[in-house]
């Protein structure tokens, strides 16, 4: 097994985008299987949680978001559902958006804006699904 040079697990966050309709914005990536995924990435050295969650949405998506608030940590421990063996900790938020223009990055290569209960007839990655599952009941109570 080819283990990662990987010292420490790395934080990322990752963005539960919805649009004034309640649509979820989910995109497809080479990173995660050609799965649909959330965008999000890696918390840099000195920078907030929320500031990385809007840079990395902003850099992936293009979209502006606001009303963040923390949904979920998720760990992530060298598994394959993603394209390397990593060991990362998920700071899982819910955001909005008004934004229209979507402008993908190198890090997907299509997108969709869906419901949450369709959501789960796509090819969506584990992670993901947690996250949209812990919204759900969330929303529940």
């Amino acid at each position: 097994m080819d283990m990662p040079k990987q010292q420490y697990p790395e934080p990322t966050v990752g963005a539960l985008i919805f649009d004034s309709k309640g649509k979820l914005f989910l995109m497809r990536s080479h990173k995660w299987h050609d799965n649909y995924v959330v965008p999000g990435g890696h918390i840099e050295l000195g920078e907030r949680m929320e500031d990385a969650l809007i840079r990395e949405v902003k850099e992936e998506t293009g979209l502006d978001v606001y009303d963040l608030e923390l949904l979920c940590i998720q760990e992530f421990i060298f598994d394959e559902a993603f394209w390397r063996r990593k060991h990362f900790i998920f700071f899982d938020y819910v955001c909005k958006t008004d934004s229209k223009n979507v402008i993908l990055n190198s890090e997907a290569y299509d997108y969709t804006w869906v419901s949450l209960d369709d959501s789960f007839n796509l090819p969506i990655d584990p992670y993901t699904e947690i996250a949209i599952e812990k919204f759900l009941k969330r929303k529940e109570k």
